[in-house]
């Protein structure tokens, strides 16, 4: 087993039990991480053709889904509805910062000074609304202090400090569920809405984690490794979701 196959399935067991609700996922793991889920932990999430359709089945990464065999279209969501379901709360987010601190604020827009940023990135985007109005978590493929950091140059995802800040419409619906990481597994429940420590993949220590690690984490007790895929899982990985194998170009085996 890969890195990259605990990883997509770290991704699966955070969209457990979600129910009938949006599944948007950024990157290849997420991306196979959210298929597999519904074949497996969360047979009703909704996944999209990449434009406004819901498609029931599974499919290649990078393949088109309507040239598929088993897929079918089973809904149609126009631009406009996803506003609706993400006010909501019908949607779970997986996005990928480029910071996030120790409370879950990320940062996607730019690095350095806000008023001369040295680099100029994406824009708050969708991010906080995301992180406001319905489960949001986070990718990070390379975990490292450049990505976790103490405090982060520009607020675009909310975390659970911000969010207490800016009061009781903030906070009615603010669930900061999981980060997943190329080294390990974390959630937000430490002292006082804190990112914890869950799991460490297979291979890696706790003092690798701290090394890579820029802003204080909650450690309870001794870390537990991330749970093996099945066997099950690791057959739909690698021949119906992924046959390509192009987990390892995210993640290197």
């Amino acid at each position: 087993m890969t890195r990259a196959e605990y990883c997509a399935v770290a991704v699966a067991d955070t969209f457990a039990g979600d129910g009938e609700s949006i599944a948007s996922a950024f990157g290849t793991i997420p991306a196979i991480g959210v298929r597999l889920a519904r074949l497996t932990v969360a047979p009703d999430l909704l996944l999209t053709d990449g434009e406004a359709h819901f498609v029931s089945g599974s499919w290649e990464i990078g393949a088109d889904p309507h040239a598929t065999e088993g897929v079918v279209i089973e809904g149609w969501s126009p631009f406009r509805t996803i506003f609706d379901l993400v006010w909501h709360g019908k949607r779970h987010v997986m996005m990928i910062p480029v910071q996030i601190d120790g409370h879950g604020n990320t940062n996607i827009s730019a690095i350095g000074d806000y008023t001369r940023p040295k680099v100029q990135l994406l824009g708050v985007r969708g991010a906080p609304g995301n992180s406001i109005y319905h489960p949001t978590s986070y990718w990070v493929p390379n975990h490292s202090t450049r990505s976790f950091v103490r405090t982060v140059d520009m607020i675009s995802g909310v975390g659970t400090d911000s969010a207490r800040a800016a009061g009781p419409a903030a906070i009615a619906h603010h669930e900061l569920r999981r980060v997943v990481t190329n080294l390990a597994v974390l959630d937000f429940g430490g002292p006082d809405g804190t990112m914890r420590l869950l799991s460490l993949h297979p291979g890696v220590t706790l003092d690798e984690f701290h090394a890579a690690t820029g802003c204080a984490v909650h450690v309870e007790g001794e870390v537990p490794a991330t749970r093996e895929p099945s066997a099950e899982e690791l057959r739909l990985i690698r021949e119906v979701i992924d046959p390509r194998s192009l987990r390892d170009r995210e993640i290197p085996a």
